[in-house]
């Protein structure tokens, strides 16, 4: 198997060059660049051509949010509290991490992150899910619900999971939608950690 190419977003460059060095001694990983991210963050992916993002999240606005969606690359993210971990998810990021996570835990994420899986830290999990919420489903998902919701759980958006289940756009808000009335989730984000919880999907 290559090697992933991985590209460190982050606007300290002290905190980059850290994060590239915990990285340098990982098997399988080599740092393919880094970068602030600010200007044209495209042509940074098309020169750097990464299999996986590792962004420090510590420095992100709402207008990055936008650009993390369209990167159309697996997206590990390094937070510095649990706070941002709804809004990091919300902008389609495959894996949740704190900022001090070590470089095997990292490595590990970005792995499974470029195999198309959902990482979340144990300790994020509760900010991601409001308090006070029922766990149980109104009602049982179907089959085909369930493959939804196992792609929304991946940060893909409707139309590559319309694509991937040979469905339309509408089709995959109609179940998204009821995913969420029978989850009794106010979100997709809620929606995936419910079910989680409940052991319908895997992250």
């Amino acid at each position: 198997m290559p090697d992933l190419n991985v590209l460190i977003i982050g606007d300290n460059p002290l905190a980059r060059m850290g994060l590239a060095a915990l990285l340098a001694g990982q098997p399988g990983l080599v740092v393919a660049g880094q970068t602030a991210g600010a200007n044209d963050l495209q042509a940074e992916i098309d020169l750097y051509a990464p299999d996986v993002i590792v962004w420090d999240w510590g420095w992100h606005t709402p207008e990055r949010s936008a650009d993390a969606r369209e990167t159309g690359v697996p997206i590990v993210a390094l937070l510095n509290n649990a706070e941002q971990a709804a809004d990091a998810r919300a902008a389609g990021v495959s894996g949740l991490l704190l900022d001090v996570t070590d470089a095997d835990a990292l490595a590990a994420a970005i792995t499974a992150a470029a195999q198309g899986l959902v990482v979340v830290a144990p300790s994020l999990l509760d900010a991601l899910l409001p308090s006070g919420t029922p766990e149980t489903p109104v009602e049982a998902l179907t089959p085909r619900e369930r493959e939804v919701l196992q792609l929304v759980a991946e940060g893909l958006p409707n139309k590559t999971i319309a694509a991937r289940l040979d469905i339309t756009d509408h089709t995959v808000k109609f179940h998204i939608n009821a995913i969420m009335g029978k989850l009794n989730a106010q979100s997709r984000t809620e929606a995936v950690v419910k079910a989680t919880r409940l052991g319908l999907i895997m992250l």
